[in-house]
């Protein structure tokens, strides 16, 4: 199955310039053909092409399903943008692959990167939603301070955060992470994090963690914990 992305399909009966012209361009699809659609909140759309235009292709709806996230439980990642880009969105990609409901980047002490362009890596989440036929387009934040986060997380949400040095007393994230209930795992830069950072986080709830006994990069540390905390949840 081939999935289309169109927001606001509902309103406009109209695919974007880049889904139109895979449409038409790519698979030159054409009048009367049907395709699917989703728009990233949870619904997908059997259409079929009444305009086949590659840079405006007109559909009409013939149904639409209510197809929600699969996994159950809300799970939040916020990390810290790598160094270089493109690991930053090789994660994003296999993170929504997975399954993630929000992503926050965020602004530590020892980052490398304090800024990052959201509209490349939302380019990225959206093929990636597409390609493993999910509906619904996981949110992602801006660049957040990271005392902004930690402070503001609710205490309901079961809080994680990786941390490499044996300074302070870390569980194990596979072992401890809970089934059925929100979670937030947080994942620090190249440097990792700082102690005083470490300190407000534990201080707000959040449970240092490791990820086994391999010290892992940023990216893998966070999809480590992604994949962890569905597994956990498919074994309930």
């Amino acid at each position: 199955m081939i999935q289309f992305y169109a927001p606001d399909i509902e309103t406009t009966g109209v695919l974007p310039e880049s889904d139109s012209g895979h449409c038409c361009r790519v698979l030159r699809m054409k009048e009367g053909d049907e395709v699917t659609v989703v728009d990233g909140k949870g619904s997908r759309f059997r259409c079929a092409i009444v305009e086949a235009h590659p840079k405006h292709t007109a559909v009409d709806i013939i149904s639409r399903e209510s197809v929600p996230n699969h996994w159950g439980f809300e799970l939040t990642l916020a990390v810290a943008p790598t160094k270089h880009s493109d690991r930053m969105e090789w994660m994003l990609e296999k993170a929504v692959e997975i399954g993630v409901d929000r992503v926050v980047l965020l602004k530590c002490a020892r980052s490398e990167r304090k800024v990052m362009k959201t509209e490349r890596l939302e380019k990225v989440m959206i093929s990636a939603m597409k390609q493993s036929l999910k509906t619904v387009l996981p949110k992602l934040e801006e660049v957040t301070d990271f005392n902004a986060f930690v402070k503001g997380e609710s205490g309901e949400v079961a809080k994680f955060f990786g941390y490499c040095s044996e300074s302070c007393r870390r569980a194990d994230f596979a072992a401890n992470c809970p089934a059925g209930r929100a979670v937030t795992i947080m994942i620090g830069p190249e440097g990792d994090f700082s102690p005083e950072e470490v300190e407000t986080a534990v201080e707000h709830g959040f449970v240092p963690v490791t990820f086994g006994e391999s010290r892992l990069r940023t990216e893998t540390a966070a999809l480590y914990g992604v994949t962890a905390a569905h597994v956990v949840n498919r074994l309930k």
